[in-house]
């Protein structure tokens, strides 16, 4: 957690040159950093370094004013529960939603494409017990 007020992500361009990866006779070393590539050459653009950043930032910027509110304890135990609610087991043959993390990450208020399609391409499950079956290898 970077201690930052900061509501949109920082601008942050990244640019990759054959400088960078250049050996000792100023030619790219493929040995050592891999094949070259357009995309690790090209500079992303400003517009979507933010956009792939927004929630991470906004997310800080929410513990960062929880820290100094209640202390540091108070993000701490946030990410804790976090951290404890994301690992816990799905049950085979039902939705793949996690409502106790959408409601710690403030998420529970907002609607997403994935809260009306998820599992419809697939369809239910014909049976539960063949799905655990599968999961527990019986």
């Amino acid at each position: 957690m970077e201690p930052s007020y900061r509501v949109i992500p920082s601008s942050q361009i990244k640019t990759a040159s054959i400088n960078d990866t250049a050996g000792s006779l100023g030619l790219h070393d493929t040995l050592r950093y891999g094949i070259r590539s357009i995309a690790t050459e090209t500079r992303g653009g400003e517009f979507e370094n933010r956009i792939a950043k927004w929630e991470e930032t906004q997310d800080n910027a929410r513990l960062h004013m929880l820290a100094n509110l209640y202390g540091p304890s108070a993000p701490m135990r946030l990410l804790m529960e976090r951290q404890i609610v994301s690992a816990s087991p799905h049950m085979p043959g039902m939705s793949q939603s996690n409502i106790h993390l959408d409601i710690l990450m403030g998420r529970d208020e907002t609607l997403d494409s994935t809260d009306f399609f998820l599992g419809m391409e697939s369809g239910p499950p014909l049976s539960i017990h063949n799905d655990m079956e599968k999961k527990l290898r019986l």
